[in-house]
């Protein structure tokens, strides 16, 4: 992959999967906003994604809708434990609050789970160097 996501994407993932905002179709998945006032397309070719959220579209990494997808496709493990942690996180409101430093956002999530946060830090850095590996591409369109 040529533009690797902020770490804090994949927890933004597990929001998503936890709280079931993701409908898996054919080639297409349609993905909610984690304050509900959005809805996102992942649509696939191979290994080709496109979505319309911002950090997909505009800054070409796989956001959270993308990253939720892979983890549903199994192409990235995941612990069932840990997703079921992060669920109703408003993420929009908390990167909101800390003016998209998403460490920061991580971090307040962290610290109010109630769970080894070594083991959640450690998988979910597992997660992403699986991401480093995978042979996907991430673009504005499918080609027709």
């Amino acid at each position: 992959m040529l533009k690797m996501p902020p770490l804090a994407k994949i927890y933004e993932a597990y929001t998503c999967i936890a709280d079931k905002r993701i409908k898996l179709e054919e080639n297409r998945a349609l993905v909610s906003s984690s304050d509900g006032k959005k809805n996102y397309t992942v649509k696939w070719q191979g290994n080709c994604y496109v979505s319309n959220d911002n950090a997909s579209f505009w800054q070409g990494y796989p956001g959270y809708p993308i990253l939720a997808v892979l983890m549903l496709q199994k192409r990235l493990p995941f612990k069932e434990e840990i997703i079921s942690l992060f669920s109703h996180i408003n993420w929009h409101e908390l990167n909101l609050k800390y003016k998209r430093d998403y460490e920061k956002a991580v971090d307040e999530v962290l610290s109010k789970i109630n769970y080894d946060t070594n083991e959640i830090k450690k998988e979910t850095e597992k997660i992403y160097e699986e991401l480093k590996n995978l042979p996907i591409e991430i673009k504005r369109k499918l080609e027709d």
